[in-house]
């Protein structure tokens, strides 16, 4: 779903599907006429929320000198500021209107003494991609752009209980990059072009493009991105952010407008390893109405008590060298992580995926039926303005101006085309897929090799964005976690030309407690993270 961005490597297709196409259309981003922006503009603070985490916002209103009104308000500011005017990220696409009147209710409640948790009063952005109740949830696209649900989703739910603000919503590369094979990340008709706040000019990746950009410049303490394959990892990773992936049913799909129930999934997206296990704690729980949700008991619920400094001592990580080969920036940065690894006091040995990359063509094939009967579901069920993929394929033929200026609708034409899902191309593809990418690929090296994790580079350095040519993806290591279901997470390592390097750990399912751990010593060993600082274009 885009509950993901869909992101597949350069061999599929000839493209990567993570974002949508290049800014500059005439009805995207700040060039809207929406009437949330005004509610961007308020009274001036002298807060400085730049590279502030969410921990550290926590201990300060644990202490009183913090509320939740002064935080969210600091954030409306910077927003205005840096996002509206000055580099014009348009990484936000919607604010929320009652950000801070929530932030006052939940200040009174904690001067009464009630603390719901460690997000109580912590401002949250969201993805365009997933309910919030009152608010527009259009997957980017000008179709959807009425489309208000009436009722949360159900990890939105699961967030107002844990005290969070939900802050805004957040631009994405437009369907989650699921509507052409020739798209640009970080474009859409709603939203505009989001940026890449290191250097302007190159792309944020996709599709949680706007989320990976408005965390890595500060415009919100924590997000909330989805995937299906690489939407949260690859935007992580260009932005120098932490991004994790969970495990396919961990977190609730309900109420996330869908790509693939196989594969989808939310997850956080922050700027330390600790501000991610923060959120997962309040994103991680058992859904019903989610067929992959796991079983009644038995999930953590505080990852923050894995994080330790040593936590990768006595660890056995193997190498994907195979994801490796594509830059030469990227391999320095990936030996030197492979070297802390081993200071850290981990074993370290290289690993070879017998069935590397063989899952990408049924992998397509399942994403193509699931979309079309996911989607399908969700417009009925939500109440949208288009009822239908058909629907919605004509809406674009007759706006096409507007919402196709860069690129068209391939994929939705191919999936509308498709039969349900009895088929048995679909069923034999999604065999073979979860099949090659989990019990002979990442699942047979981490059993085979007695590993606790696989490691690599997560992906090549932001390329320039191009709404001409589409994205100029190089390489990626995550999508055979992405297709196993299985977590992953991405931690900053390094920089080209000050574009950020991103490090990827991958691990058997429902392991994301032991995942932060040892990214969480890989983070503080490396300190690698640097603030973006919004440069026109390269200058070295």
């Amino acid at each position: 779903m885009k509950n993901s961005q869909w992101l597949m490597g350069a061999a599929l297709l000839g493209m990567a599907l993570m974002g949508a196409c290049g800014g500059g259309a005439a009805q995207g981003g700040a060039g809207l006429a929406d009437p949330s922006k005004s509610a961007r503009r308020g009274a001036a603070t002298s807060l400085d929320v730049v590279e502030l985490s969410a921990a550290d916002a926590r201990d300060r209103m644990a202490k009183g000198i913090l509320t939740a009104r002064e935080l969210t308000q600091a954030y409306l500011d910077r927003i205005a500021r840096i996002d509206d005017a000055g580099p014009r990220l348009d990484a936000v696409i919607e604010l929320n209107p009652r950000a801070l009147s929530d932030a006052e209710a939940l200040d009174a409640e904690r001067r009464a003494g009630k603390v719901r948790g460690p997000l109580h009063g912590i401002p949250v952005l969201i993805k365009d991609n997933i309910d919030v109740a009152g608010m527009v949830n259009s997957a980017g696209s000008l179709a959807l752009a009425d489309h208000r649900p009436k009722e949360d989703a159900f990890l939105v739910a699961r967030l107002r209980a844990a005290g969070a603000v939900i802050l805004g919503k957040t631009n994405l590369s437009e369907w989650a990059n699921f509507r052409s094979t020739r798209a640009t990340s970080g474009w859409s008709s709603r939203g505009g072009q989001t940026k890449n706040p290191y250097v302007l000019d190159r792309n944020p990746c996709g599709s949680s493009s706007g989320a990976g950009t408005a965390i890595a410049a500060s415009l919100g303490a924590i997000g909330v991105g989805t995937e299906t394959d690489g939407s949260i990892l690859c935007p992580s990773a260009v932005s120098g952010l932490v991004g994790l992936k969970p495990t396919v049913g961990l977190v609730s799909r309900s109420g996330i407008i869908p790509i693939s129930i196989s594969q989808d999934t939310a997850g956080p997206m922050a700027r330390t390893v600790t501000d991610a296990a923060l959120l997962l704690g309040a994103l991680a729980a058992v859904d019903p109405a989610d067929p992959a949700a796991p079983k009644e008991g038995g999930l953590p619920t505080d990852y923050t008590t894995f994080l330790a400094p040593d936590a990768l001592r006595g660890k056995r990580l193997g190498v994907l060298r195979q994801a490796m080969g594509d830059h030469p920036d990227v391999d320095r940065a990936a030996e030197a992580s492979i070297a802390t690894l081993r200071a850290q006091g981990a074993e370290v040995v290289d690993v070879e995926m017998a069935t590397y990359d063989r899952w990408n063509e049924p992998e397509l094939t399942v994403m193509l039926y699931e979309f079309k009967d996911g989607l399908n579901a969700y417009l009925r069920r939500s109440g949208a303005p288009h009822a239908s993929l058909s629907a919605l394929i004509a809406w674009n033929e007759a706006h096409a101006e507007t919402v196709m200026p860069f690129f068209g609708q391939e994929l939705f034409e191919k999936a509308a085309a498709l039969g349900p899902l009895t088929d048995a191309v679909y069923l034999e593809a999604r065999e073979a897929a979860r099949r090659l990418a989990g019990k002979e690929g990442l699942l047979a090296i981490l059993d085979g090799g007695k590993l606790d994790a696989v490691v690599a580079p997560s992906t090549a350095p932001a390329w320039l964005t191009d709404h001409v040519f589409g994205d100029h993806f190089v390489s990626a290591s995550y999508g055979v976690a992405a297709v196993a279901g299985t977590p992953s997470i991405t931690v900053p390592m390094g920089d080209s030309h000050g574009l950020p390097l991103g490090f990827v750990f991958m691990g058997r399912a429902y392991s994301e407690g032991e995942l932060l751990g040892m990214a969480f010593a890989f983070e503080q060993a490396t300190k690698a993270r640097r603030a973006p600082t919004f440069e026109p274009t390269l200058r070295r």
